[in-house]
């Protein structure tokens, strides 16, 4: 009997990406960031971002990247979701991410960049009625996460902790 191998589809810092089944997707380097994963599961069909930022109304760069921030990425990569053939309705998501990498004594609300990434991918998220099946958010250790469109799991591998599955 033989077995297909699935390729694994990588998504950089702030970027994002479509894959189908038997493809997987991965993204590393989740600190602060949030790995966002939209799918629709009878169709096997998932893309994955790689939210950097949580507001693109503070860029100031010329060569803006809609990836980076959770209100242009979010919103754009459902609609590669459409075009790849997922339908409305039959979205789901499970997010990952937004650790603490840092303390601050100041306590200042702009270092708090992986607690304002979370809310803004769950504003995002909430804004366009798709559900959080599951979440691994927050803490203070990086991540690691693979999702695959086949079984619809999303593999978490978090610094010192091992892998976990939701």
């Amino acid at each position: 009997m033989t077995k297909t191998t699935s390729s694994i589809i990588r998504v950089g810092i702030a970027d994002l990406n479509v894959v189908k089944a038997p493809q997987k997707i991965r993204t590393a380097g989740l600190g602060s960031c949030v790995g966002v994963v939209i799918y629709d599961e009878r169709k096997q069909i998932a893309g994955l971002s790689h939210v950097l930022l949580p507001n693109s109304k503070l860029a100031r760069q010329l060569d803006f990247n809609m990836y980076k921030y959770a209100d242009t990425a979010i919103p754009y990569l459902v609609d590669r979701l459409f075009k790849a053939g997922a339908r409305k309705g039959m979205l789901k998501a499970k997010v990952a991410g937004g650790a603490q990498m840092f303390q601050f004594s100041n306590g200042s609300d702009i270092m708090r960049i992986g607690p304002r990434n979370i809310e803004a991918v769950l504003e995002q998220l909430k804004q366009l009625s798709i559900p959080i099946i599951a979440s691994d958010v927050g803490g203070n250790a990086g991540r690691t996460i693979e999702f695959d469109p086949e079984t619809s799991q999303l593999k978490i591998r978090t610094v010192n902790k091992g892998d976990t599955f939701i």
